[in-house]
């Protein structure tokens, strides 16, 4: 039977409402009421973000306070500023502030029992040993006795994220990304997000899928991995990145004679313009007006011949003007392919001086782009096509963040992330390498997807199929109220916006990679986009942590680093001088980690022990501190989008 979980909405909102009309009484309040005694989280984040100003003696009023959580990003995830505005008029006085805050705690005790009661009857029903059962139910009933843990207050989504579902891939594709991870020893994540790349370069510039209307969406993605030094990115990058470096020698084989025919060509009308030009110079005035009519014809045949240029999919750290002649003069298809983020800077202007996005911008939505050149005539691409796919380390996704309109002109938005776990100090040694077979299939199948569309001057239309339309729909229907200023995606409303059409690109690029002769000639089904809508879920998740990650300052990002120590190392308490040990290659002073580990108080994650008596002279020891018990349970996570359904 379900029962209600105990709660007093209208109280929490009176504690908030009046915290906000008397600033003076949150420092009353903070002793005995704590972020995790609210029922709804987006009230324990505004109690947590006041108790935060009030320690550090900054204003807390409406005005003040709205401009610190929008600052922080957290502004459209609590409700906005109308919801400020509705809480303090939910409380007409602040005087009974206390008597709210009694309510919201007593609350949070009773859910504590009923957590505790559920918690007793799974382990009644467990199997478990009844002498064991009941030492362990007394162990759970003395720890409510003395207070318990309230649940923690997450600094984010940066943990338990998702792992890359690839699965979902074609079996040639997906058996190579296993593969390549295994022997690596890296995670799963950064051979699936370079894969999707490789298929992007494949068929970028060559297929759009058709929506519905003239909504079609070009087939080229932007991939971006977030890995520390050391994790063996470049291994990775050989591995499923070599095959395009073949198929791209292959194009350059296969187009040499006609490069040469056209060579050839033009010197020969070269040379007839230049006898025909002569002798119009020399003729007598006579005879000039038809040598020289002669001589311009031949000069616009010279002229009319075009020698083709060798073809070139990947390029590695380009400007951006160097990315815009490739793109004109390979066709509108370009990939810029590399396991570092050097190219972020590049078109930040490290060598102009100044930012140059616009390539990158149009390359990834397929707007007409104009190419200068000095040595001849404007050239346009109609329908350009660029693929990113990077392996970056920590420092250049924050860095990133700051430079001059990545975020707003819309390139971060435009960026798939991954931010996989680091598996460096846990790797296999030895581990098996990657099959022939696999490695084999991989590379033919890829330079086969990249054969079978190299010819086309117009993209391939991929239609959906009325079921996948419908698919599409379900999708648009989650993802709108997602992005409304309340919505859990207010904060990234500019990357929300285009989550459906990332989906709908990578269900072109499965379909492709599933047919990979005839892939063109068939429609996309429902079944692919849900595949798509898999990875969708995937991206989702890894970009809220990303642009958290990204927004976020020094004492989380550390914060976070400490986190993933305990959960790394299973462990139920440490002293201080330990974990500096531990992490003292990115924390550089054990004096760094005192507001760290008080963010993780504060939070919840860790407890501070009474020190013991000094027994002499001496230094004291090392603080020591106990881990949240459900530390290591991974968090619930949003639902997935492609469950989402339309309704009734």
């Amino acid at each position: 039977m379900s029962r209600p979980v105990p709660h007093d909405l209208a109280a929490e909102q009176a504690v908030i409402g009046a915290a906000l009309l008397a600033p003076t009484v949150v420092g009353e309040l903070a002793a005995t009421l704590s972020p995790g005694d609210f029922w709804r989280p987006a009230h324990g984040v505004l109690w947590e973000a006041l108790c935060m100003l009030h320690a550090e003696g900054q204003p807390t009023d409406p005005i003040a306070f709205a401009a610190h959580l929008a600052e922080a990003g957290n502004l459209g995830k609590v409700g906005g500023a109308p919801y400020l505005h509705t809480l303090i008029q939910a409380v007409p006085t602040a005087a009974n502030a206390m008597h709210y805050a009694g309510i919201v705690t007593d609350h949070a005790r009773r859910r504590q029992v009923v957590d505790l009661g559920d918690r007793l009857a799974n382990l009644a029903t467990s199997g478990a040993d009844v002498t064991e059962m009941v030492a362990a139910g007394r162990a759970l009933l003395d720890g409510a006795a003395e207070g318990g843990w309230p649940p923690p207050i997450p600094l984010g989504d940066r943990r338990h994220l998702p792992g890359f579902p690839a699965e979902i891939l074609p079996a040639w594709v997906a058996d190579a990304v296993f593969a390549v991870a295994e022997f690596t020893q890296t995670p799963v994540d950064l051979p699936g997000c370079i894969a999707l790349a490789a298929l992007s370069t494949a068929a970028g510039g060559r297929a759009e899928v058709e929506v519905r209307g003239n909504w079609r969406e070009p087939t080229n993605l932007f991939t971006v991995v977030v890995l520390p030094p050391g994790s063996r990115k470049s291994a990775v990058f050989a591995a499923m990145v070599g095959p395009l470096l073949g198929a791209e020698r292959a194009l350059v084989e296969r187009a040499k004679p006609a490069i040469v025919e056209a060579e050839l060509a033009a010197r020969v009308a070269g040379k007839v313009a230049e006898r025909a030009a002569n002798a119009a110079a020399n003729a007598d005035a006579s005879g000039r007006d038809t040598l020289l009519a002669d001589a311009t014809a031949a000069a616009m045949n010279a002229e009319a011949v075009t020698v083709p240029v060798l073809p070139q999919l990947v390029a590695d750290d380009v400007t951006s003007e160097e990315a815009a002649s490739l793109l004109a003069e390979q066709g509108g298809r370009l990939a810029v392919l590399s396991p570092e983020g050097g190219i972020f800077a590049t078109i930040a202007g490290r060598y102009s001086g100044t930012p140059n996005l616009e390539v990158f911008l149009k390359g990834h939505a397929g707007d007409m782009l104009r190419v200068n050149r000095r040595s001849r005539a404007a050239e346009h691409v109609e329908h350009p096509a660029l693929t990113l796919g990077l392996a970056v380390q920590p420092d250049v996704l924050r860095d990133i963040a700051d430079m001059p309109g990545f975020r707003g002109k819309g390139l971060l938005a435009r960026i798939l992330f991954a931010l996989p776990e680091n598996t460096v100090g846990r790797r296999k040694v030895g581990a098996d390498p990657v099959p022939e077979s696999i490695a084999t299939a991989y590379s033919t199948n890829l330079g086969a997807l990249v054969v079978s569309l190299a010819e086309r001057t117009d993209p391939a239309v991929l239609p959906l199929t009325p079921n996948a339309n419908e698919r599409v729909l379900d999708i648009e229907r989650a993802v709108e109220p997602r992005l409304a200023p309340s919505g859990v995606w207010a904060h990234i409303v500019d990357w929300g916006s285009k989550y459906t059409g990332a989906v709908v690109r990578m269900a072109g690029l499965i379909h492709l990679a599933d047919h990979l002769r005839d892939g063109w000639s068939k429609p996309v089904d429902a079944e692919t986009v849900e595949r798509a809508a898999i990875l969708g879920d995937y991206f989702a998740a890894h970009a809220l942590a990303a642009f958290d990650d990204m927004g976020a300052d020094k004492n989380t990002r550390n914060a976070r680093l400490v986190l993933a120590w305990i959960e790394r190392t299973a462990t139920g308490a440490f002293t201080k001088k330990e974990l500096y040990r531990a992490v003292r290659s990115q924390i550089p002073t054990a004096a760094d980690l005192d507001p760290v580990l008080s963010l993780l108080e504060m939070h919840g994650y860790v407890r501070q022990l009474d020190p013991p008596p000094r027994a002499g002279a001496g230094r004291p020891p090392s603080p020591s501190f106990l881990v949240h018990p459900e530390l290591h349970r991974p968090s619930a996570v949003l639902r997935p989008i492609r469950d989402a359904r339309r309704p009734a």
